[in-house]
């Protein structure tokens, strides 16, 4: 319990949490608005009569949902798919009287860091995760296996787990039944198996974690879950664990919450009666390339690992700590606004803005074993700090936040305007490239615009003229803004970067 209340003095409740349903007005749950670096949090009542305690937790920075499942009357709670700061849960507990009894996940996930062993050790609560492993992927972890068919059960509250493989082997789906309302479920927890408006994606395994020939065999297995799932009552509430922004899905729905009547009808995954071929290749075609980091989140949540228990204190460095990291070669990632660096940033700096997808562009552009500095200003750290937290990049050496304090001669983007791009576009000399994604380039590009998406360009600058004077732009100048620092950072010094919209110089006909 000492690293439990540990835990809670570090500070800021991060997160949108919403009780899931507008029927009863009486909130258990309470927020401090003014703690430091928190998010907007919104709070609607879920219960619906009954003694069901749930909860959504929503984290905008990845797109990824955990939930809090409990009884009202026993006050016991279990926490699913939970992220790795986890002071939400504990305070959320904390400020209900409930008691935080067992912790699991839906699957091994792959997009970040899960929090689930964290929490269990900091609980004492039952780690609780799924025992329907395949012989090559599996958790590692200590823990109770949990498989079709059984149930959590928390007075008339009851969690049965559905095995609904095909996102992974493991996969499991919680079917959530009040039997102070009715016998039957009435939520289902899904994890990544379902989301609204699309399914989770069957090839992570094989393109992130290499287990070749995997994302067949997954995608009909996802086909087979789904035919088993479309069994179940329409009325059930789906709840998923992603929304739109995720890698885990191709079209994500940022609506929080379906029914099983309503992906029935409108998701095309479910549209494929009959057609385990048809279904294959909808699924597989057109899923975004994974980031980076995927591969490594995949491996640490099914492997015993080192638990960070607190949220750690980062270091603000003075001018001789920088200027001594700077000269042994740690990475400078400069967070600040687009709008703010093009007008001074310190040289050979990466530009990775700060903004919702932060961790996202970090896992992707950095390794793990990169050690960093932050520049940031004072009052965002934290909240950096809690983003990386949450994809296990803990690898920061201490941030600054007043360049001028430094005493570095700064450098300016060279910015070209709309006007200036048009007047270039066809010259011999002018090499333009888009780091956009392929679907994005295909969708419309400049006609004489090469694509080299922004998370293969440091694997590409081979392809990048050393001679021509070299101009990068994406859609709104913030992913051009990090292949402009990429470049100059490893020696490319004609470069020019374009920040503007594409209205009026994409090629509608190619």
């Amino acid at each position: 319990m000492e690293s439990r209340r540990n835990f809670l003095k570090t500070g800021a409740l991060f997160g949108a949490a919403c009780l899931t349903s507008p029927l009863v007005a009486s909130p258990l749950v309470g927020f401090n608005r003014e703690q430091k670096g928190m998010e907007d949090i919104y709070i609607i009542d879920a219960s619906s009569g009954g003694d069901l305690f749930f909860l959504r937790i929503f984290d905008p920075t990845l797109a990824q949902t955990s939930y809090m499942v409990g009884n009202r009357q026993s006050r016991e709670v279990i926490v699913v798919d939970p992220k790795r700061d986890m002071d939400t849960y504990l305070k959320i507990a904390e400020d209900n009287s409930l008691q935080i009894t067992r912790v699991t996940e839906t699957h091994i996930h792959a997009d970040y860091l899960s929090g689930a062993p964290e929490l269990a050790h900091a609980t004492g609560a039952e780690l609780v995760l799924s025992g329907e492993t395949d012989p090559d992927w599996k958790y590692e972890i200590p823990h109770s296996p949990i498989k079709d068919g059984d149930k959590i059960t928390m007075g008339n509250i009851i969690l049965e787990a559905m095995h609904t493989p095909g996102h992974t082997p493991e996969s499991l789906t919680f079917l959530v039944t009040d039997l102070s309302v009715s016998s039957s479920p009435q939520k289902a927890l899904t994890g990544d198996f379902i989301f609204v408006g699309d399914v989770g994606r069957p090839d992570l395994l094989e393109k992130v974690a290499g287990q070749a020939g995997s994302q067949d065999r997954g995608a009909k297995q996802l086909y087979a879950s789904i035919q088993l799932f479309s069994l179940l009552p329409d009325d059930l509430e789906i709840w998923p664990g992603h929304g739109a922004g995720s890698f885990c899905g191709k079209s994500l729905s940022d609506v929080p919450q379906s029914t099983l009547k309503q992906e029935k009808l409108t998701s095309k995954a479910f549209q494929f009666s009959n057609d385990v071929e048809g279904f294959v290749k909808y699924i597989l075609d057109g899923q975004p390339d994974p980031p980076k980091y995927f591969a490594t989140m995949k491996q640490w949540n099914r492997i015993p690992r080192p638990l960070l228990v607190e949220v750690p204190k980062r270091q603000k460095l003075s001018k001789s700590d920088f200027l001594t990291a700077q000269k042994n070669g740690l990475t400078v990632v400069d967070t600040r606004k687009l709008t703010t660096i093009i007008k001074g940033y310190i040289p050979n700096s990466l530009h990775i803005e700060g903004n919702t997808s932060f961790s996202t562009f970090m896992g992707w552009l950095l390794d793990y074993q990169t050690q960093f500095v932050l520049i940031a200003d004072e009052n965002e750290i934290e909240d950096l700090n809690r983003k990386l937290m949450r994809i296990g990049m803990d690898n920061m050496y201490g941030y600054v936040n007043n360049l001028q304090s430094l005493g570095i001669p700064l450098q300016q983007s060279n910015v070209i305007s709309k006007t200036e791009l048009k007047s270039l576009s066809n010259a011999k000399n002018i090499q333009i490239i888009d780091v956009r994604s392929k679907d994005e380039y295909q969708s419309g590009p400049i006609s004489t615009a090469e694509n080299i998406v922004l998370a293969d360009l440091e694997n590409s600058f081979s392809k990048v003229s050393k001679d021509k004077q070299v101009i990068v732009h994406c859609k709104s100048g913030t992913r051009a803004a990090m292949a402009y620092s990429m470049l100059k950072k490893h020696g490319f010094e004609k470069v020019k970067i374009y920040i503007g919209d594409l209205e009026g110089l994409i090629d509608h006909n190619n």
